[in-house]
């Protein structure tokens, strides 16, 4: 089959965050082949991406053809190489990461299989999901047995703020829970070794996003002081090539790619190539979402999918129908062929 047409918008989002998320957050990409399918794809970028994929990306991609993995592989690498002038990582990538979805939803579609059986006939059957977000009550009350906090520091007060939400999560979820810390790039060495000698007592299972994406060397011998607590980051990294400075520094402990953001499943899948070889744990970033998910059921990732379910009584943009829902914190992919969602047209 042959691409017939390219098309990015950006959704009419009522519920973003007033940050760069205004302006930049998740595109919608839509790829229609000369046989009839419909591919849909997330990437990220925002109004900055919709500018590549509907100029560059749409004008080189028509009349393309593909019919395998193999074949969206190699057009990822005509698109990458293409780009070089002004991508290689952040909002081309991002950009990018939308059409390899697309293509592999309508694939997907042609085959009539799940976007993970085409990567792998063996698949997770459900996966444990952890909640990201503040209401430990709400999430405890929907069947989530781990929980990430989103914290950044704001002053020597937010010590004890931090060890306080830790202690009532752990209180809460059990002693077996998981119990996490996004730090989103706002803590330092001398703050992480703190709030490491503050937290022994509750047991964390990772540390996310402590130093900035930059810091890989200082990442990596800051690392082997937090032990056992792990060391997490890589949703700001994009594609394979990213990673590889990731591994040689020894930086993380758990890679967290991005699926919509690194370069899609074809970016995803050659990460995972290289934390098989490192020997490195994979937890990809909002990974209960449709195109993480897909690759969590049909690799070695961690079966260990983020989903964000907001605060008791909250309000989101519900972008995807279909889209797969966690049942008592454990989630399914759908035997529906591509990755089983339709777009919201309400928001465009």
């Amino acid at each position: 089959m042959k691409i017939k047409s390219v098309r990015a918008v950006y959704p009419n989002y009522k519920y973003t965050v007033p940050s760069w998320r205004t302006h930049l957050w998740q595109i919608v990409v839509r790829i229609e082949t000369t046989t009839g399918q419909i591919g849909w794809g997330y990437g990220g970028g925002g109004k900055a991406a919709v500018e590549i994929v509907n100029g560059h990306f749409a004008e080189i991609l028509m009349g393309k053809s593909f019919d395998s993995i193999s074949d969206i592989s190699d057009l990822w690498d005509f698109l990458y190489t293409a780009s070089i002038p002004y991508g290689r990582k952040g909002v081309a990538i991002m950009a990018l990461s939308g059409v390899d979805l697309a293509l592999f939803d309508a694939l997907g579609k042609a085959e009539m299989k799940p976007v993970a059986n085409l990567l792998n006939g063996s698949t997770k059957d459900r996966m444990r999901c952890y909640a990201t977000g503040p209401d430990t009550d709400y999430y405890a009350g929907l069947g989530f047995t781990a929980q990430k906090f989103p914290f950044q520091w704001q002053g020597d007060e937010s010590e004890a703020a931090g060890v306080a939400v830790a202690e009532k999560a752990r209180s809460v979820l059990g002693k077996d829970a998981e119990v996490m810390f996004d730090v989103y790039m706002t803590w330092d060495s001398e703050i992480t070794l703190r709030m490491h000698e503050a937290l022994k007592h509750v047991g964390i299972h990772w540390y996310e996003d402590i130093l900035t994406p930059d810091d890989l060397e200082e990442l990596g011998d800051l690392r082997t002081k937090i032990r056992p607590v792990n060391m997490a980051g890589g949703e700001h990294e994009f594609t394979a090539h990213g990673f590889v400075d990731i591994a040689r520094t020894n930086a993380y402990d758990i890679w967290q790619p991005d699926i919509t953001w690194c370069g899609g499943i074809t970016a995803g899948l050659r990460i995972m190539d290289l934390a098989k070889l490192n020997n490195t744990e994979v937890v990809p970033h909002r990974g209960a979402e449709p195109w993480g998910l897909h690759l969590i059921a049909a690799t070695e990732c961690a079966d260990f999918a983020e989903i964000l379910p907001g605060v008791r009584g909250g309000d989101s943009d519900d972008l995807w129908i279909g889209a797969p829902e966690a049942d008592d914190g454990y989630i399914r992919i759908k035997d529906e062929p591509g990755f089983a969602v339709k777009l919201n047209e309400d928001l465009l």
